[in-house]
């Protein structure tokens, strides 16, 4: 298959993203065909014989618009913005889905009574520097989106400590004080008994389809590209 007349697009390999993606193009008459690939992480789409897809994880989608490997990618504004230094410069949002919306938030102990904004986070942050000499302590999975936002409100006495598991649990178990982690409906931070901060909203996030600005580019794919955000949109 020619390089230059095949749009590379990725997909979520698994999921909910992978789940209302597929309704999406169901609901459009568009099918995967399967390429013959035991394991299915390449197929073509019954609406387009010139797009070739590849099943990837949400991460590795981001890794490759990065790269230029794909032209085309599905995945969340929360990964591409915590894993992708330089976004705006590197990829472009072609289309925003209307699945996979999520907020990424500042979550503390309901107990901190006085603490409602990042404002009293900073407050609270130097009363502890000051009287155990260590830092407040933040679990969370998005430790540049942490940074940057903190960084704009002026929080400077903290340190981030990644989470690989339930993020909302680290302040029961005391590997945190507080979280940064990301929401659907807050649910299971007020399980947790945890509460956002009123000016805690770091990111909206959702599902969008991004353009790769490294990838190659012809005329010819950027009119199937045209062609494929016009089918699903």
């Amino acid at each position: 298959m020619n390089s230059n007349s095949t749009l590379k697009i990725a997909f979520p390999s698994k999921g909910r993203l992978r789940k209302d993606l597929e309704k999406l193009l169901s609901s459009k008459k568009i099918s995967f065909i399967d390429e013959g690939n035991d394991r299915n992480y390449i197929a073509k789409l019954s609406s387009h014989n010139d797009i070739l897809v590849y099943f990837m994880g949400a991460k590795e989608i981001v890794t490759q618009l990065d790269e230029g490997n794909i032209h085309l990618g599905i995945t969340g504004d929360d990964l591409v913005q915590e894993y992708m230094f330089d976004y705006d410069s590197k990829v472009s949002s072609e289309l925003i889905l209307d699945f996979g919306k999520a907020n990424l938030v500042v979550a503390v102990p309901k107990i901190w009574l006085d603490v409602t904004t990042m404002a009293d986070l900073d407050e609270i942050s130097h009363i502890k520097r000051m009287s155990t000499s260590k830092r407040l302590k933040v679990a969370t999975k998005y430790i540049n989106l942490t940074n940057r936002f903190f960084s704009k409100c002026g929080v400077t006495d903290y340190r981030t400590v990644g989470s690989s598991g339930s993020t909302e649990s680290a302040p029961f178990n005391g590997m945190s004080d507080i979280i940064v982690d990301i929401t659907s409906t807050g649910e299971t931070l007020k399980a947790n008994n945890l509460r956002i901060l009123d000016d805690g909203l770091i990111l909206n996030s959702s599902a969008n389809i991004f353009k790769s600005q490294k990838a190659n580019w012809s005329p010819n794919l950027e009119k199937i590209c045209e062609q494929f955000l016009s089918s699903v949109s």
